[in-house]
């Protein structure tokens, strides 16, 4: 399993597994972390790399005390199906 890392020059959360790259674009703001794009490489599909990297981007996003705004379709469904992180919801 890899490690969710801040990509500040690219505005995403990278996680890297089998050479395959999954992440979550953001927009930080004044005590929000904006989401509006999460991808996964199609051989990372199915197998739970896009929850691991939102299981990484809503720890960081609790680690530095910030909302999350999850434009995402696939953000928001994630936070919906994870009441332990509803408390971030903005």
């Amino acid at each position: 399993m890899g490690e969710v890392t801040d990509n500040r020059a690219r505005n995403r959360f990278e996680l890297v597994e089998e050479g395959e790259l999954a992440f979550a674009d953001y927009r930080r703001e004044p005590g929000r972390l904006v989401i509006p794009y999460v991808e996964a490489a199609p051989a990372l599909r199915g197998g739970g790399a896009a929850g691991r990297l939102m299981e990484g981007v809503l720890a960081t996003a609790r680690a530095e005390g910030l909302k999350v705004v999850p434009l995402c379709g696939y953000a928001a469904a994630y936070i919906r199906r994870h009441r332990e992180h509803h408390d971030l919801l903005a």
